[in-house]
């Protein structure tokens, strides 16, 4: 096919390996260019598994010679900032996993270079997508407009309580970011005011983060994040006038409507029409809208300048804690 866009790939580490390639190589409008990896054996084994035959352990020499359209970078985020701003430089649309960076203003600084080379971008905050999650948001919009209150919980059992990447970017900002994203989505407006608490549970590092947010909008939002809990979950929550959904991306949602006593139940897998985690929990869906913003030349909803604002509002909990 004539108009196939041509992806070139830095990365064949978990996400790659789980979510994003076989995502993209159901898509017949992508060719896959090339692969890059300065670890050899993944290298050929991941290219092997998706049939990509251009192989390279060096990403500048990739560009060069697959001359590609757009680029995922799926690196840690202390090996992003180099390979992208390269990337952008070269005019290439660019995909990143989260978090986006280490730091706010190194997201800034990425996002100012792809609005200067007119490059779009896109970072896998992935709940968005989470079809699940898509119906439930739709639902409330379509009942009530905007929600009046959301909450957006994400816990955790890390232990040993060790940092991530070795202290190289907390865990609020690598992770746990879920959450905010999230709860900025569900509210569609940004944060006016907030009062936050971060704890760290007698350990050495922050595990627990909780932020009562105030939006433009005046909808309430509530983000509760743990990582010294019983075991991993999430759940997010939407309230306004007459509708209230508590939606769980692992297993359902449950709806409820102008108090009646019979509630809606829907599982994530039929809400996405598949058993397939890459496509329930929503990286089928972020692969495809960032591969079609391509094509119809807009801004990706999870574009780098909207990466700014989440970064903006993880800045704030983490610094503006009573």
């Amino acid at each position: 096919m004539a108009d196939k866009i041509k992806i070139a790939l830095v990365g064949a580490g978990m996400m790659a390996n789980r979510v994003h390639y076989p995502s993209l190589v159901e898509f017949e409008d992508v060719e896959l260019v090339g692969l890059c990896d300065i670890v050899e054996e993944k290298l050929h084994q991941t290219a092997d598994k998706f049939g990509i035959e251009r192989r390279f352990t060096d990403y500048k020499r990739m560009i060069e010679e697959t001359d590609p359209q757009a680029i995922y970078v799926l690196m840690p985020p202390y090996q992003l900032f180099d390979i992208v701003v390269h990337s952008l430089d070269c005019k290439l649309h660019v995909f990143i996993e989260k978090p986006p960076a280490v730091t706010l203003d190194q997201i800034r600084q990425l996002a100012h270079r792809a609005e200067d080379n007119l490059c779009l971008t896109m970072v896998g905050f992935n709940r968005r997508f989470i079809p699940l999650l898509r119906k439930c948001r739709d639902m409330v919009f379509e009942h009530a407009g905007s929600p009046h209150q959301v909450v957006s919980t994400f816990y955790k059992w890390h232990d040993p309580p060790r940092p991530y990447y070795n202290g190289a970017v907390d865990i609020l900002t690598s992770d746990a970011i879920h959450a905010v994203d999230a709860m900025r989505w569900m509210a569609a407006a940004e944060v006016k005011d907030l009062a936050a608490v971060v704890r760290n549970h007698g350990q050495r590092l922050a595990l627990s983060w909780n932020a009562l947010c105030h939006f433009e909008n005046d909808c309430v939002g509530v983000v509760l994040a743990n990582w010294r809990t019983g075991a991993r979950t999430h759940q997010f929550e939407m309230h306004a006038d007459g509708i209230s959904v508590f939606c769980n991306p692992d297993y359902d949602a449950i709806i409820h409507r102008d108090g009646a006593e019979r509630v809606e139940v829907i599982t994530t897998q039929e809400a996405a029409g598949s058993d397939q985690n890459y496509k329930y929990y929503g990286f089928w869906g972020e692969n495809r809208h960032f591969v079609d913003s391509i094509k119809n030349h807009q801004e990706p909803e999870t574009c780098f300048s909207d990466a700014v604002k989440t970064m903006e509002l993880v800045d704030r909990i983490l610094h503006s804690s009573l």
